[in-house]
């Protein structure tokens, strides 16, 4: 049943550099054909064509067995892959991709297949925003009584974490940008951290919902939210990966403005708290930057998270690229 299915390359590539990734991709044709037989489904990706894919999973199409077309994912294990399916239940197709199954013991799920061809990055940058902002508003539920939730991570509980993370990281990666920018970071930290944390604003975060994640229904002009890496805290949390994409539709003159404004927009059309949204994406892009800068060979997005956090924080620092030349699609 899966003769014609090839893993890709950049998934190959990917994976096999540890030893769990390598046993993963040995096991991946098995887990597939498992998953096939489990839900009795049926390729529907023509010979010679590649899945989809993204950093940690690899997409399917797949007829049901009622002909019905839907998705198979099967994903890397790892904290935010056993979570999806959870996230994706709770949220029960309210702004987010349908879950028709899933068995975590094989990472895999089956979902409504949506337009891959189609999705917020396609649409004009105001279109864009105003849709997002619609699907934040769906997608931002508040807890309830279902056990389920006790099973993702706090974002308070992360920003607390960070307050002795930060600093000793920064040390160690030689001081790479100014000081006043780390504390701008730890501000947010000490104010949003377990200690000062206000569980009434507490919903349910899609963390990585930039324009690519939003994908159209197939025949449809409405949107979905696909891959999500769910916390809970502060829907403003969510705001940054809107920020650091889509750089390149920003004005070649005055994009630090443009920039600031965006984040207001975002935030006006989620219904959020346009200075809490821009304190977490300080917070988030400086800890971007450190990890990047943790990683060989990413100094090019280290400076896009540095251009995005000092730039909303007021400040951006010299000597970086334009915004234009730090775009990056992902």
């Amino acid at each position: 049943m899966t003769t014609h299915l090839q893993i890709p390359e950049s998934v190959r590539v990917r994976h096999r550099q540890s030893r769990e990734g390598r046993t993963w991709l040995g096991r991946l044709p098995g887990l597939v054909a498992e998953a096939l037989k489990q839900w009795r489904l049926t390729l529907d990706l023509p010979v010679g064509e590649l899945p989809w894919h993204g950093h940690t999973a690899m997409v399917i199409p797949v007829l049901t067995a009622h002909g019905a077309a839907a998705a198979l994912k099967v994903s890397f294990p790892c904290e935010e892959t056993l979570l999806e399916p959870v996230a994706l239940q709770l949220w029960g197709g309210r702004g987010a991709v349908q879950l028709l199954h899933s068995d975590s013991s094989m990472g895999a799920m089956v979902l409504e297949r949506l337009d891959n061809t189609r999705s917020l990055m396609d649409l004009p940058i105001d279109e864009a925003i105003a849709r997002w902002g619609g699907l934040l508003r769906d997608l931002s539920i508040r807890p309830d009584a279902r056990p389920e939730w006790q099973q993702f991570p706090e974002v308070a509980a992360t920003a607390e974490r960070y307050c002795d993370e930060l600093p000793q990281r920064w040390d160690e990666a030689g001081e790479p940008f100014p000081r006043w920018l780390l504390e701008a970071a730890l501000e947010v930290c000490q104010t949003r951290g377990s200690v000062a944390r206000r569980s009434n604003n507490d919903v349910l975060i899609h963390t990585d919902l930039h324009y690519l994640n939003a994908l159209a229904r197939r025949g449809s002009n409405s949107y979905l939210a696909i891959d999500p890496q769910a916390l809970v805290g502060d829907p403003e949390y969510a705001v940054a990966p809107c920020l650091w994409n889509r750089l390149r539709d920003l004005p070649q003159r005055g994009a630090e403005a443009a920039l600031r404004a965006r984040a207001a927009e975002l935030s006006a059309a989620a219904g959020l708290d346009a200075e809490l949204a821009v304190a977490w994406s300080i917070l988030r892009e400086v800890e971007n930057a450190l990890s990047y800068l943790e990683s060989p060979g990413h100094a090019r997005d280290a400076q896009r998270s540095l251009w995005v956090a000092s730039t909303l924080a007021a400040k951006t620092l010299p000597g970086l690229p334009s915004a234009h030349e730090l775009d990056v699609l992902y």
